[in-house]
Parts: C-alpha cells; sequence; structure tokens
C-alpha cells in the first residue's frame, strides 16, 4: 500500500489512527534550511484535536518530534528527515461495531474488501483523518522553505453549510486586487481559530455546525487555497503540470472529492473572450490582467496567484442509526457509530489544505524549475 507522494521532493506518511505514533519521511529537502521548530509547533497544533466546540473531544497535543534530517544547528542536511507525532488518547474498544458492519460512506467496506478483514478498523486506521498531523508536519517545513524564496500559501473556509465567506481577491490579478488579497492572506494568519475572511460569516458558519451537532449529522464544504510569489515558468506540460502535481496531493487529504483551479468548472459557462486572461506589461514583465487560470496554464505557472478550492463530503460517522451490512453473514444490518469525532473536516482540514498545496509547489519547483 504505497503512501508516497513526490517526485523531487518526497512524502511518506506512516501509522494508523490507534498505532503508537503517526510520522513522515520527507526525502529531497535542499540543505540549509533552518527549520523554526517553534513555528512548525503552532502550525501542526491548528490541525490538532479536542480544541474547539464544534470538533472531536479526542484531545491530543500533537507536538512533532524530529528524529532525523537536521544538522545540531537545526538546518537540514541533505539526510531523510523523519518525524512522528504520537498517539496519546485512543479509545479502540468505541469501534468493535464496526469490524463486521461497515459505516456508510466511509472506506470501511472498500477496506475490508482489498484486506480481506486483515485492515485496523480503529479509528479508521490508515484511511484516518489523523494522518493529515504528519502531512502538516511535512508541509509546515516546505512552507518555510516556500517563505525564503518569497511564495506565500494560505488557505480558508470558503464555504460551509452553504453559507459563503468573502472569497480570496485572486481572480482579477489587477495590482488594487492583489492588495487586497495580501490583506485577506495577512488577516487569516492573526491567529483566528475559525478561518475565515469575514469574521461575521465564520460566526454563522460555527452557529450551523453546531446546530448539526445537536442533531448528530455532519458537514462538508469548501476549501479555498492560494500561493502568491511564484515565479512564471514553473511545472510541465501534460502529466507532470502544476494541477496534475497539486490535484493528486489534495485527493490524499480524507474526505476530498473535488479539486479546481481558477474559476474551475464554472470557466463552462463562459465564451472565450470571457475566459481568456489578457496581457499586459507591468514593471517589465508579461503578466495576465486577470487571472480565471488561477496562475496555471499548460501545467505552467504564470506568475499569478496560485488558486485552488478543494470540496469536502461530510464526516461519514454520523451518530444516527444507518442501514449497513453485516459482512460475516451477509445479512442487513443497522449501525449506529460510537466514538469521538468531527462533525465537519471542513474546519481542521484548512492548514492541511495549506501543508498539501505547500508541499506540492516545493516539489514543482525543485523538479520543474522555471528556466
Amino acid at each position: 500500500m504505497p503512501s508516497s507522494f513526490g517526485t523531487a521532493l518526497r512524502v511518506t506518511v506512516f501509522g494508523q489512527s490507534h498505532s503508537p505514533a503517526v510520522g513522515c519521511v520527507v526525502e529531497g529537502l535542499p540543505s540549509g534550511l533552518h527549520v523554526d521548530l517553534e513555528a512548525l509547533t503552532a502550525f501542526v497544533a491548528r490541525r490538532a484535536p479536542g480544541n474547539d466546540p464544534w470538533g472531536t473531544p479526542r484531545k491530543e497535543p500533537d507536538a512533532p518530534r524530529i528524529v532525523s534530517g537536521l544538522n545540531p544547528d537545526g538546518r537540514t542536511c541533505g539526510a531523510p528527515l523523519a518525524a512522528v507525532i504520537e498517539n496519546t488518547n485512543t479509545r479502540s474498544r468505541d469501534y468493535n461495531n464496526l469490524l463486521a458492519v461497515p459505516r456508510p460512506g466511509h472506506a470501511d467496506f472498500t477496506a475490508w474488501a482489498k484486506w480481506h478483514g486483515e485492515q485496523d478498523v480503529p479509528g479508521g486506521g490508515h484511511f484516518s483523518g489523523r494522518l493529515t498531523g504528519p502531512l502538516c508536519v511535512a508541509g509546515g517545513i516546505a512552507l518555510q522553505w516556500l517563505a525564503s524564496r518569497g511564495v506565500g500559501v494560505r488557505a480558508h473556509v470558503a464555504e460551509l453549510a452553504g453559507i459563503p465567506d468573502e472569497p480570496f481577491s485572486a481572480l482579477d490579478n489587477s495590482p488594487a486586487s492583489l492588495d487586497l488579497l495580501a490583506r485577506q492572506m495577512a488577516a487569516l494568519g492573526d491567529g483566528r481559530r475559525m478561518p475565515t475572511v469575514d469574521e461575521a460569516a465564520g460566526a454563522r458558519m460555527v452557529e450551523a455546525v453546531m446546530d448539526a451537532r445537536s442533531r448528530k449529522d455532519t458537514l462538508g464544504g469548501v476549501v479555498e487555497c492560494v500561493a502568491t510569489g511564484l515565479p512564471a515558468g514553473a511545472g510541465s506540460p501534460m502529466f507532470d503540470g502544476v494541477e496534475n502535481v497539486m490535484a493528486r496531493a489534495l485527493f490524499g487529504i480524507p474526505a476530498v472529492k473535488g479539486v479546481e483551479f481558477g474559476r474551475g468548472f464554472g470557466v463552462a459557462r463562459l465564451s472565450g473572450t470571457q475566459n481568456n486572461d489578457p496581457y499586459e506589461v507591468r514593471g517589465g514583465t508579461c503578466v495576465p490582467t486577470t487571472n480565471n487560470a488561477g496562475g496555471i496554464l499548460g501545467g505552467i505557472t504564470t506568475g499569478a496567484p496560485v488558486l485552488v478550492r478543494c470540496a469536502f463530503k461530510p464526516i461519514s460517522s454520523v451518530m444516527v442509526e444507518q442501514d449497513s451490512v453485516d459482512l460475516t453473514t451477509m445479512e442487513p444490518a443497522r449501525l449506529k457509530v460510537h466514538g469521538r469525532h468531527d462533525t465537519t473536516a471542513v474546519i481542521r482540514a484548512v492548514p492541511v489544505v495549506e501543508a498539501v498545496c505547500a508541499l506540492a509547489l516545493a516539489d514543482v519547483l525543485l523538479a520543474w524549475p522555471a528556466e
């Protein structure tokens, strides 16, 4: 079962939700990067469970421990970097009734079909959102490397329970729009627990999540992510394009069911003259004046912000009875899920999307740099 992605920058995640630890190995990090461990720990803590009333009550400190890949001065040394996060608060007994009866909407059944009952069920095993912790460790380091090159990455909850946030100002590549985008990205970095640009919209989303939680139901939504400061010319056409690299990695995040760039599926309703991004000379450089393409054409960056959105399905572990099948008898069964679960993946997924986008973009810059 491969759990790796990347070409020049290759990431492998390991562990299960209730194993002693989860972790990652990162190969290809450029040497000489000073890893700010305090900033890394703070970044990983943004997705840690048990800190908010709308999330799982399973509380984990999620303090990453780097066990290789740094020299005594705390800089990357060229060797593979390995890190672990201990699992300290597991309750595997809560999942006993799932050993034979799969949750609708979850990978319980497909894992059983592939591994014939030998899969690790408690907590979702290797399919758990718990594996996004080490992704945030690897991605947090990639974010620091990108920042050293003038590249910024930021995400927000674009929609939850049908409630929209203020969108990133990234589809218009004018100087005024880019100034607004910079302010939006800065605002999201102020430590707010609900990662929305419009705090009033965020408050309404929280109300909707708490209402769903009271009804023992779950919610899906959309996370929007933007990267600025990328040069024109990075990437590759066809199968190693920027969209390809990013989408493959983003679909590795549990619960992601759709990915779109720029205007995405909206371009299907436009004419060519509406969709095309005209060019102008700005500061002696050719730049697009708009950004319907989302910063990518032909798999290669245009120099405009890279804009991507991810659709997250509702959490499958709902606390009401649902129809299922007992796989040992192949008879109908009714299932009620126990345990500690989030009401939505969307809020805690925001730093995960940032991390995965950072890893994919760092891989692009290392494997197919602008020439």
